[in-house]
């Protein structure tokens, strides 16, 4: 048997998808089935194959920075300072557990989409209906449909009643859509449609929300469109942060010039300065170690851990540690609408009747709000529109429900926002749909399109009360009537991204046993109401603060252009936003793209594939994009972007399990507050690396002058191990738990290329490092030349390191301003904390007995504290001077760089 190679199977009459597929409205017989299974394989996504759990924990250990530490760990098992090495192995093994913990749940991203189709299926076999294992469904077998049911396959409708479909997982629509067989003409839909628009068509693992249907299987496992999603997310590859390339190569380039370095002065030391091997050997590894900031990626590590319980205070929970600083760079959030953006909620917004029109207030489904006339008539006009109210409540099947006072609907959407709409005009569903109980009703079908009830009301009388598309009421109403009229006012609503229902009623003399839609004429057409899902309070505000921190926010949606860019504009995601269609971009060159979305603003009607290419496009100008959705078809697109972001309300588990990051809100203000702590993470852990190391290194360049030029050390092997693990384990974790900087988000993202190491840092390390060394000899020399002996000048020194430390600390606690500020001077919890453990371990380190036979060291006196303490002071306030001329010196250089721009621009054209 040849099936012909097709993907437009929404395409063309039905007859013509029977004959490509051999099949017949009595379905398949069990031996036609089975050849098909074999030629086609199961219905069912495959399993990749996994990597062993063992190797993939050893893979965590395959990096420069990993092999740097445990050259410093072997580095100080050579000194004998076992303590020292157990804790870098310590930061070793604990970091390889977390990012083995993390990425296993990442690889649970395929099994959670798996998990949406059904085990089984209602089909025909040999002409009769029976039970089928979803994975033996093949193409040809003809299937039933309910409410409830998960679609097994990609389907072609035969027969259709009623049917609404929840496709919002694959097309990110808030409405189950409706849909037809096509049964009145049979000639299918255009080829290019939309996902969302093939009306004739179920899609395997959506859900049936209303309706029953029969439809022909027409594509199976990696076929389906849920099958092409799962195959598209096999090839997104896993993304690095910018921070962990950053930290690689530094670590790359720090091991060799720590090494060569090491290997020279060694030789230097020996052949030069005549220095026993043994003690140059200790010598140069103690210098070594101490140079070697081992305690970084432990701090970083922390930095990133103290951001993730942040955020999760503000509702994102953070599933991948590298994602938290990676927002903190992010210049692009791409953004699903529904939910996020808006409230997920539908609302009527207007009402619209004959003479009269009124704007509603009030959102989501609380029947708390005003009706607000037009004109200044407000009772009139409500008087007016109260039977399209009365309609609403009538012709409805749905109920609200109060549940501690959160309103919530059971039933269809729109239908909710109706009984919303009447209680806000005052009118009780209860009560009214005791006055006129119902008799009879036509439910709402995709074919006729439009709801029909019949009532029995008051005094006997008789009504059909009818709600649905413009278009089906037109046919019904009684003449005289202007469809002019109707059409301008209902494309004024649509313009601003309102669905527009209409409503009628007919008056009875006497009420029939059944309606039917004969009875369906000379209707009194009432008016229509436009329902909007309004856009969240907190994400307008949320945008703004986006587009002050130089972030572009794009809404990539499922819904119709013009909803999209009316809620776009009331949320001014841009100046003039502008918008595309999927369509519009299927024909559409990569390098066109990359242009295109770099303007526009709004993507509607878009498919996985488009998500994918919008992401990447971004990408490509080197945007750091984060990317938020909640179903199926964002999963690919989630796992591609710097940083995925998945709803945790409305999310499936596909979306949760791609992700870096899950909102616990599902609200677009929640982003922005991790984008603001991801900024203050990556501040930190800046001022983590501008902290350490030039501690680090001023006391190694003092040691390596010493060496040099050839006069006594002014630290031991011992006491330089001593300073290196003190204040690496106190001072420096004391900035991971910094906060926020005034105006962090006043400031444009970071460019994702920006070296960690940048000029401006690596001239701070320099002109520090120099400093600092210059203070440690200064220190040294001085004690030595006021009758102090070789040990008491060392301790002199040590302390006057730890010194420098803690004057150091408070100097980068602000980068963008100064720290000398009550807040500044004050410190917070956890700097007061680590000063107070240095200086107790300092007093230690001088007077405790055992301490000076351990490291050599000598009691102070109470002036040789003040004269550390005086020197200290000093290099404090010469710090803050030169921070401040820096700042100068930059602010200087923007604005020439501005007016040499503003002087080579074209004159402006004159009238």
């Amino acid at each position: 048997m040849t099936i012909h190679d097709r993907r437009d199977w929404h395409a063309g009459a039905r007859q013509s998808s029977w004959t490509a597929l051999d099949t017949n409205i009595t379905g398949l017989s069990e031996a036609e089935a089975a050849d098909r299974l074999r030629s086609f394989g199961p219905n069912a996504l495959p399993v990749s194959a996994r990597q062993h759990p063992v190797l993939r924990f050893l893979a965590h250990f395959n990096s420069a920075l990993i092999y740097f530490l445990f050259a410093a760990a072997a580095a100080a098992l050579v000194l004998g300072h076992a303590v020292d090495a157990s804790i870098i192995l310590a930061v070793v093994i604990v970091n390889a557990i977390v990012g083995f913990v993390q990425e296993g749940k990442a690889e649970r991203a395929l099994e959670a989409i798996r998990e949406l189709i059904a085990p089984r299926a209602s089909a025909l076999r040999d002409g009769a209906r029976t039970s089928v294992a979803i994975d033996a469904l093949v193409p040809g077998d003809v299937v039933m449909l309910e409410a409830g049911d998960r679609v097994p396959a990609d389907l072609r409708l035969i027969r259709a009643r009623g049917l609404l479909i929840d496709e919002a997982l694959l097309t990110g629509e808030s409405v189950a859509a409706e849909k037809d067989d096509g049964a009145g003409d049979d000639v299918g839909l255009a080829v290019n449609l939309p996902l969302g628009d093939r009306t004739n068509m179920a899609f395997s693992g959506t859900l049936v929300a209303a309706g029953q249907a029969t439809a022909m299987v027409v594509e199976t496992g990696l076929r389906t469109q849920i099958g092409q999603i799962a195959a598209l997310l096999q090839t997104v590859g896993t993304t690095t942060t910018p921070l962990l390339l950053q930290i690689d190569n530094f670590a790359k380039r720090f091991t060799w010039i720590v090494g060569v370095a090491t290997v020279l002065l060694f030789a230097f030391a020996v052949g030069v300065r005549g220095f026993d091997w043994p003690d140059a050997l200790i010598a140069v590894v103690a210098l070594a170690v101490g140079v070697i900031p081992e305690g970084l990626p432990a701090v970083i590590t922390i930095t990133m851990a103290i951001g993730v319980r942040r955020m999760a205070a503000r509702n994102a929970v953070v599933r991948k540690l590298p994602a938290v600083e990676t927002l903190g760079a992010t210049s692009v959030i791409c953004t699903d609408k529904t939910g996020t953006l808006t409230r997920g909620e539908m609302t009527a917004a207007r009402v619209v009747a004959s003479d009269h029109a009124v704007t509603v207030t009030g959102a989501g489904y609380a029947p708390h709000g005003q009706l607000e006339a037009a004109g200044d008539d407000d009772a009139g006009a409500i008087a007016a529109v109260l039977p399209i109210l009365r309609c609403g409540i009538l012709c409805n099947d749905a109920d609200l429900i109060d549940t501690a006072g959160r309103w919530s609907v059971v039933g269809d959407p729109i239908e909710g926002a109706l009984l919303a709409l009447g209680g806000k005009a005052g009118l009780q569903p209860a009560h009214v749909r005791g006055e006129w109980p119902r008799i009879d009703e036509i439910p709402f079908d995709a074919g006729h399109r439009y709801m029909a009830s019949l009532h029995r009301g008051p005094a006997g009388a008789c009504a059909i009360f009818i709600k649905g598309a413009p278009e089906a009421l037109y046919v019904m109403a009684t003449a005289p009537f202007d469809r002019d009229k109707w059409d301008a006012i209902i494309a004024t609503a649509a313009a601003s991204g309102e669905r527009v229902l209409a409503f009628g009623v007919k008056q009875l003399d006497d009420a029939p046993d059944r309606l039917t839609a004969a009875a369906l004429d000379a209707v009194e057409f009432l008016g229509i109401v436009g329902f909007i899902d309004p856009p969240r309070a907190e994400a307008v505000a949320a945008i703004a603060e986006c587009r002050s921190a130089g972030i572009a926010v794009k809404m990539i949606t499922g819904d119709h252009s013009a909803t999209a860019l009316a809620i776009a504009r009331q949320l001014k995601l841009a100046d003039d936003p502008q918008g595309v269609t999927g369509t519009d971009l299927d024909g559409m060159s990569d390098a066109d793209l990359q242009a295109l979305v770099q303007r526009v603003s709004v993507f509607a009607r878009t498919s996985p594939e488009h998500k994918l290419r919008i992401v990447r496009a971004l990408q490509v100008d080197a945007a750091v994009v984060a990317m938020t959705g909640d179903g199926v078809n964002d999963a690919p697109s989630l796992k591609a972007s710097d940083v995925g972001i998945a709803m945790g309300c409305k999310g499936t588990e596909a979306a949760k399990e791609a992700a870096d990051i899950v909102l616990l809100d599902d609200n677009f203000a929640s982003i922005v507050a991790a984008v603001h702590e991801g900024r203050t993470v990556y501040d930190n852990i800046r001022k983590v690396i501008v902290w350490t190391l030039p501690t680090n290194g001023g006391e190694t360049v003092a040691v390596v002058l010493a060496i040099l030029i050839g006069f006594q050390l002014p630290l031991t092997a011992t006491q330089i191990l001593w300073t290196n693990l003190l204040l690496a384990s106190t001072l420096g974790l004391a900035l991971a738990f910094e906060p926020s900087e005034p105006g962090v988000m006043r400031r444009p993202p970071r460019l994702a290329s920006k070296p960690l190491l940048s000029a401006d840092i690596v001239w701070r390390v320099g002109l520090t490092s120099a400093g600092l060394a210059a203070v440690v000899l200064g220190m040294f020399f001085w004690a030595t030349t006021h009758d102090r002996d070789l040990a008491t000048a060392r301790t002199m020194v040590v302390n006057m390191i730890m010194v420098m430390g803690i004057v150091h600390l408070f100097n980068v606690r602000y980068t963008y301003g100064t720290s000398i500020n009550l807040r500044g001077v004050m410190g917070t919890f956890a700097v007061v904390a680590s000063i107070v453990i240095v200086a107790a371990a300092q007093a230690l380190f001088t007077y405790a007995p055992f301490m000076q036979s351990l490291f050599d060291s000598r009691p102070l006196t109470i002036w040789d504290w003040a004269t550390i303490v005086g020197v200290g002071v000093g290099l404090f306030i010469f710090m803050e001077v030169e921070k401040l001329s820096s700042r100068w010196r930059s602010m200087r250089d923007q604005q020439r760089r501005r007016r040499k721009t503003e002087s080579v621009a074209p004159p402006a054209i004159q009238d």
